[in-house]
């Protein structure tokens, strides 16, 4: 784990902040932490934040024992494209928190993703999606925020509906470790939960965790000029999931350890779900 500060962006772009997180359950953590300083890399690289030395890779390796096929035959019930198998394959040592059924559960808020265009174009963003979540966690082991210390720089007390939680409350958490009371209150809005007052639902519920993720994946464009989602069903490749989620750090040569080990996480997962990455997979 590498360390970085996040700070307040534009409202216009309502990006998320991202930072180094912990369990929020006894897992088997496969990255070092480093608790100095602020956080770039596995936990997350936040929309914004200053960048510091990257060295290592980020994520859990999938297991490359099994097999590439298996995944076709095998999907949930209600058809999304990545069967629990499969997801268990992905994320080996993920935190039990993170589960495969909570994220089933929060697919019905944005029923367009990974369920838009051809089974190809389907696949590709469902693993796209989780390529980016499982480097910006380290393989779904961390749940929160690790240092505390930072808890209190996330709430923006010039906004007209303040910090109802406490000054504390708005940490990172989740798949995207959603951060700040203005991303809480905008995703909660969008989700119909009241996150504002609420934000710990985001590290109680796993499917609240995943939606919050998928918030951001389908609705928000960061630094860059697309939705994910957008980028995925449109064309644009992988390289512009990257770009919306933390472009201005790690894009145009600013990161390409963080870039690459994001790229081979994607490689991996379309893999797993077999099929291929298509063109434009780095930014």
């Amino acid at each position: 784990m590498r360390s970085r500060g996040a700070v307040l962006l534009g409202a216009a772009t309502m990006a998320m902040g991202i930072a180094l997180a912990v369990p929020a359950a006894p897992a088997v953590a496969t990255t070092t932490i480093k608790s100095a300083g602020a956080v770039v890399g596995c936990a997350g690289p936040s929309r914004g934040a200053m960048p510091s030395t990257v060295n290592g890779s980020c994520g859990a390796p999938a297991s490359a024992a099994s097999s590439v096929s298996q995944g076709r035959a095998d999907e949930a019930a209600d058809g999304f494209v990545v069967s629990e198998a499969q997801f268990n394959q992905m994320f080996p040592n993920r935190n039990p928190f993170y589960t495969y059924s909570g994220l089933v559960a929060a697919l019905s808020a944005y029923p367009e993703f990974a369920n838009t265009g051809s089974d190809t174009v389907k696949r590709q963003e469902a693993a796209a999606f989780l390529a980016n979540v499982g480097h910006e966690t380290g393989g779904l082991v961390y749940v929160v925020e690790q240092d505390t210390g930072n808890y209190p720089h996330y709430c923006d007390a010039t906004r007209p509906y303040g910090c109802p939680a406490g000054q504390a409350a708005y940490y990172g958490r989740g798949p995207l470790q959603l951060s700040w009371n203005f991303n809480y209150k905008a995703a909660g809005d969008a989700l119909g939960i009241d996150l504002l007052n609420n934000p710990y639902l985001v590290e109680q519920d796993p499917a609240v965790a995943w939606k919050t993720a998928l918030w951001y994946w389908n609705t928000q464009t960061g630094p860059g000029t697309m939705t994910p989602h957008q980028a995925m069903v449109g064309g644009a490749g992988f390289g512009e999931t990257i770009r919306s989620i933390n472009g201005s750090l790690e894009c145009n040569g600013g990161n390409p350890g963080q870039v690459q080990n994001r790229i081979d996480n994607y490689q991996r997962f379309v893999q797993i779900l077999g099929t291929v990455p298509g063109d434009h997979l780095s930014c």
